[in-house]
């Protein structure tokens, strides 16, 4: 007769034990040897028999189902066969096997299932089967608890994100630590979208200069950028199944910067919008006083003039006003709001007290909360151990991990802000300072779209009212000009500017003019 051999494998495990492809071969061939069977095609490969989807196991049932004779059809064990017994191709070769069609032959398990084999064997390959089901499910709970026990812990459990490297120490245990190469990366990722003024495809490009790949050493997209953004592993927090959990790795970002990104991308979703290629110094910044409506500009005959787009028919005629005339009391405001030598030297001896005074209160902060930190991490391995020794309950055990890790959670948020908030407030003396010292000779210099980003940045409440351009100062600016005005009127009475006294004007002119 002939056969046909059949060689399965579904893990490392088995490729490199007995049960390897070469020596399932070399069992099968030492059989049909002795049986005096004629080998007439050989089938190994590596695949799950516990899955749906074998597509290498259903080519082989091809082969047979083309052939027009009876032939031996040999396994090592049922286990090759197939881990489930509800496989609608186990029944088929049953089927095919009790009607002399074949004939299956398990050679380590000394069965072989013919036309007439007796009730005694049926029953006997049912009971193969359904044990190689079990120890399939068996092992499929194992991971499972497992896996659950990882997460309690605070450990991932899978391939690590990008930014990340999954480690394996001397002894075997494996962890999920920050890829040195990539991790600086991925913080910048964050922190450029959450200026809001850069896209994914922004982003994507920056990367791909950078020589960033991926898992499989592609240069990142952007849909691998988005879905690096809307990962919460990041801040501290692993998404499984939907539910967020603590874990115990480095953070790479504080949470307050993960929230920013997402109110960023939240805001794009809501407003997607391409202004014209033409750039304006006024563009989107200033809106109708009457109505409301967004007041748009337009070219014409080399001048650039502004008006209501009137959305909202409350206007019976549109009224143009001119870029240089919305422009004048801008340029006044400029030039007043630079302050001499003597007041930014002043200033800055006043800032340095102040500075003291912010780096003992950040250190001490972050001092007791780090702390704080490696305290609960010394209780929660303390827990452990005690769990594993049987001194405390699984419940409790579960409930204390939880309470600790978003303890932890919430400290490593804190620790991120006050490191957020110290990089803010040097970036913020920095640019406030330059724009004190020349801030109308930045403005002249800069090119259009400089211009618009540099009046975003200082002005806010922008309105159109009867042809005359009305706005407020954002903050601290607001405080500088006042200084500045309160400095000029008082500069004839010699009095000296106190920074520890500062004396601010009470209020301030919607329509801020500069002086004669």
């Amino acid at each position: 007769m002939k056969a046909i051999i059949f060689a399965r494998v579904s893990t490392e495990e088995q490729k490199e034990a007995g049960n390897s492809l070469p020596a399932q071969i070399e069992r099968l061939e030492r059989y049909c040897e002795r049986q005096c069977l004629e080998i007439v095609k050989r089938f190994s490969f590596d695949e799950s028999a516990y899955k749906a989807k074998r597509d290498e196991f259903d080519k082989t049932l091809d082969y047979i189902k083309e052939s027009k004779e009876k032939m031996a059809v040999c396994f090592d064990k049922v286990d090759r066969l197939s881990r489930n017994v509800f496989d609608k191709r186990v029944a088929e070769l049953h089927d095919k096997a009790l009607a002399d069609e074949i004939e299956l032959h398990f050679v380590s398990d000394g069965q072989i299932i013919n036309s007439s084999i007796s009730a005694t064997e049926k029953f006997q390959f049912g009971i193969s089967l359904g044990l190689a089901k079990y120890y399939s499910d068996a092992i499929s709970d194992s991971v499972k608890r497992a896996n659950e026990n990882l997460i309690v812990q605070g450990r991932w459990t899978s391939k690590a994100p990008l930014g990340y490297l999954n480690t394996e120490d001397d002894k075997g245990n494996k962890d999920v630590e920050p890829d040195q190469n990539k991790s600086h990366y991925i913080i910048r990722m964050f922190e450029r979208y959450a200026t809001g003024n850069c896209s994914l495809k922004t982003i994507q490009a920056e990367m791909e200069k950078t020589g960033l790949r991926s898992y499989r050493d592609k240069f990142v997209t952007t849909s691998i950028i988005d879905h690096t953004l809307n990962n919460p592993f990041y801040y501290g927090m692993m998404r499984i199944k939907g539910k967020l959990y603590p874990h115990k790795h480095a953070p790479l970002i504080s949470k307050e910067l993960f929230d920013k990104v997402q109110q960023v991308k939240a805001g794009h979703n809501k407003k997607p919008f391409n202004y014209a290629s033409k750039p304006f110094v006024l563009r989107g910044l200033i809106t109708c006083s009457d109505c409301g409506c967004t007041v748009s500009p337009e070219a014409h005959k080399g001048h650039t003039y502004y008006s209501c787009t009137n959305f909202k028919r409350k206007h019976e005629k549109k009224a143009y006003v001119r870029e240089e005339e919305l422009l004048q009391p801008i340029h006044g405001l400029l030039k007043n709001i630079q302050l001499s030598d003597k007041s930014i030297q002043d200033i800055t001896t006043a800032l340095r007290k102040t500075n003291e005074a912010k780096i003992e209160y950040n250190r001490k902060t972050v001092g007791n909360l780090k702390q704080e930190h490696e305290k609960l991490q010394n209780r929660i391995d303390k827990m452990f151990d005690e769990r594993l020794d049987g001194g405390i309950t699984a419940d409790m055990y579960d409930r204390k991990l939880k309470e600790y890790k978003e303890r932890q959670a919430e400290i490593r948020t804190e620790i991120g802000m006050h490191d957020w908030a110290d990089e803010s407030y040097y970036l913020t003396v920095n640019k406030v300072f330059s724009l004190a010292q020349r801030a109308y000779e930045i403005f002249e210099s800069s090119e259009v779209q400089e211009k618009r980003q540099l009046l975003s940045f200082l002005l806010q409440n922008c309105q159109l009212r009867n042809r005359t351009l009305t706005f407020g100062l954002k903050k601290p600016f607001d405080l500088i000009a006042f200084s500045a005005q309160k400095l000029a009127s008082d500069k004839r009475k010699s009095r000296a500017f106190n920074p520890a006294h500062p004396i601010w004007l009470r209020g301030w002119d919607s329509n801020p003019r500069p002086e004669d």
